[in-house]
């Protein structure tokens, strides 16, 4: 088995692995309601909605896990067919996915850190901006959308390694002798 179907390999298994925590995170947080009685007969019903780094976090990795899907469909063509094309042509594609690849860890982590925040302020509350806890209340609720925190960073480290394979990828395509020159064969 050659170095580059190995690679293929490892991160084809990889964006697996990122779209199933991916999607985990997404239904964990949109799937997520509990209703609880305020007072007497007044309902209070919590949902993603109401938090709108919930909402984010919800669109964010619906659209990661989007994205990784299609990686992994050009991801397959390609391997299939690699003989036929021509590295050196193919090096500006590289750069654009390898940056898709950057932009998407980077956005999805910022997103998780965002909503952990937002979390932690449900959690403890502050006494300074008069804010009260809220998972003291709803705690199904919380502990669930504490996982969904936990499965984001988990993808989010997943991301970051299958970001750092496509970093390999195009540092391979430049010459170790000569700084940014192309690598003839």
């Amino acid at each position: 088995m050659t170095m580059e179907l190995r690679m293929a390999r490892g991160e084809t298994s990889l964006r697996i692995s990122a779209i199933v925590m991916l999607v985990l995170t997404a239904c964990l947080v949109a799937f997520d309601t509990q209703t609880k009685v305020i007072m007497l007969s007044i309902e209070k019903k919590a949902t993603y909605k109401d938090m709108k780094a919930l909402k984010m976090l919800v669109y964010v990795t619906s659209a990661a896990a989007g994205y990784n899907v299609l990686r992994l469909c050009k991801h397959t063509t390609t391997v299939s067919c690699s003989e036929k094309i021509n590295k050196g042509s193919n090096i500006y594609l590289a750069w654009i996915l390898f940056l898709l690849d950057q932009m998407t860890v980077y956005v999805t982590f910022g997103t998780n850190c965002a909503t952990l925040e937002g979390s932690m302020l449900a959690l403890t509350g502050s006494e300074a901006l008069q804010w009260l806890k809220v998972c003291n209340r709803f705690t199904r609720f919380c502990d669930q959308i504490g996982a969904a925190v936990l499965c984001g960073y988990a993808a989010s480290i997943l991301m970051a390694l299958i970001s750092s394979v496509s970093a390999y990828k195009v540092m391979r395509m430049y010459s170790p002798q000569r700084f940014l020159s192309l690598k003839i064969r």
